[in-house]
C-alpha cells in the first residue's frame, strides 16, 4: 500500500527576497556613496604621483621649485627641452637597452626555472623537497635590507656586476613568490593527466613541457607581469651591484645623473625621464592586467 502526499493547490513557492538573492539594489545609498568615495580617494592616491610627475615634466627647474602643483601654462617649450636634455643625457640610450635586456632575460629565467622547481617539489614527496618548498616560502618574508650587504659583497667577489649577474640575482630574489604561485596551481592538476601522458610514452621532462607547462599559462603570465614590473622599476639592486660608473646601468640608475656633484638637480629633465621610464611598464601592465587576478586566484588559492 502506497501513500501519496499531496500539496494544496493554492500553495505557492517561497519567494526569494532581494537580500537573499544578493541584489545590488539592497545596498543602502549611503553605503554606495561611501564605497565610491573610498574608490575615488584610492584612485587619487595611486594616480596622483604619476600626474604630478607628468605635470612637472613640462616645467623648467625654477617653476618646479617655486610652484610644483601649478599647471605648466606657456611652458611647452621648456617641457620639450626637458625631454631633449634627458634623452641626450649620458648613457640614457644604452640604459633603455640594458633595462629591456635585463628585465626580459630575468623574467624568462624566473618563469622557466621556477615552474620546473615547483613541479619537482610538488610531485616528488620527500622530506627535503618539503624543506625546500618552505625555504622558498620563508624567503618571501625576508626584507632585502637584511641581505643587502652580504649580497653586494658576494656579487662583487663573483664578478656579477654585469647583465648576466643581474639575471642571476633577480632569479634568487624572485624565485620565492614564483615557486609559491606555481606550486599552488600544480597541486590542482590531476595526476591522471600526467599518468596518461606517461602511458603514451612521454618522459617526465616531456610531460612537463608538453602537458603541464601549457596548463600553467595563467600563472606564468601573472608571474611574468609581477616580476617585470618589479625588475624594470628596481633601483636599489642595480645601483648597489652595477654602480654608476659601469656601462650596464639601467634607467633608474641613469636618472641619478641629473643630480650634480654640488647637489644641483635638473628637476625638469628628471621628471621627463621618469615619464619615459614608467610609460613602457604602464602600457605593459594595462595590456595584461586581466591575467593578474586570474593567475593569482589559480596559483595562490588552490591546493
Amino acid at each position: 500500500m502506497t501513500t501519496s502526499i499531496s500539496t494544496p493547490n493554492n500553495a505557492k513557492p517561497a519567494k526569494r527576497t532581494k537580500a537573499a538573492s544578493g541584489d545590488a539594489s539592497t545596498v543602502p545609498s549611503g553605503a554606495k556613496g561611501l564605497i565610491y568615495a573610498v574608490l575615488i580617494f584610492l584612485t587619487v592616491v595611486f594616480l596622483g604621483p604619476i600626474f604630478f610627475i607628468l605635470l612637472n615634466s613640462f616645467k623648467d627647474r625654477f617653476a618646479i621649485s617655486t610652484n610644483p602643483f601649478a599647471l605648466p601654462v606657456g611652458e611647452l617649450w621648456a617641457g620639450l627641452t626637458n625631454y631633449i636634455t634627458g634623452v641626450q643625457g649620458e648613457g640614457f640610450g644604452w640604459a633603455i637597452v640594458w633595462s629591456f635586456v635585463i628585465t626580459i632575460s630575468s623574467v624568462v629565467v624566473i618563469v622557466f626555472f621556477s615552474a620546473m622547481t615547483a613541479y619537482y617539489i610538488t610531485r616528488v614527496k620527500t622530506w627535503w623537497t618539503s624543506a625546500l618548498y618552505y625555504t622558498f616560502v620563508f624567503s618571501m618574508v625576508i626584507p632585502f635590507q637584511m641581505v643587502m650587504f652580504p649580497t653586494v659583497v658576494i656579487a662583487d667577489r663573483l664578478g656579477l656586476a654585469n647583465p648576466l649577474g643581474m639575471v642571476v640575482l633577480y632569479l634568487g630574489f624572485g624565485a620565492g613568490l614564483s615557486v609559491f604561485m606555481f606550486s599552488g596551481f600544480i597541486k590542482s592538476i590531476p595526476l591522471e593527466i600526467e599518468e596518461a601522458a606517461v602511458i603514451d610514452g612521454c618522459t617526465p621532462l616531456s610531460t612537463f613541457f608538453r602537458v603541464v607547462m601549457p596548463m600553467l599559462k595563467p600563472t606564468a603570465i601573472t608571474v611574468a607581469i609581477l616580476n617585470a614590473m618589479w625588475i624594470w622599476n628596481d633601483y636599489l639592486l642595480p645601483y648597489l651591484v652595477i654602480g654608476l660608473s659601469t656601462p650596464y646601468r639601467t634607467i633608474p640608475v641613469v636618472i641619478q645623473q641629473f643630480i650634480g656633484s654640488q647637489g644641483d638637480r635638473d628637476l625638469g629633465a628628471m621628471m621627463a625621464m621618469l615619464v619615459l621610464a614608467i610609460t613602457p611598464i604602464i602600457i605593459f601592465y594595462v595590456s595584461a592586467q586581466k591575467h593578474i587576478i586570474e593567475g593569482v586566484a589559480a596559483g595562490a588559492v588552490k591546493g
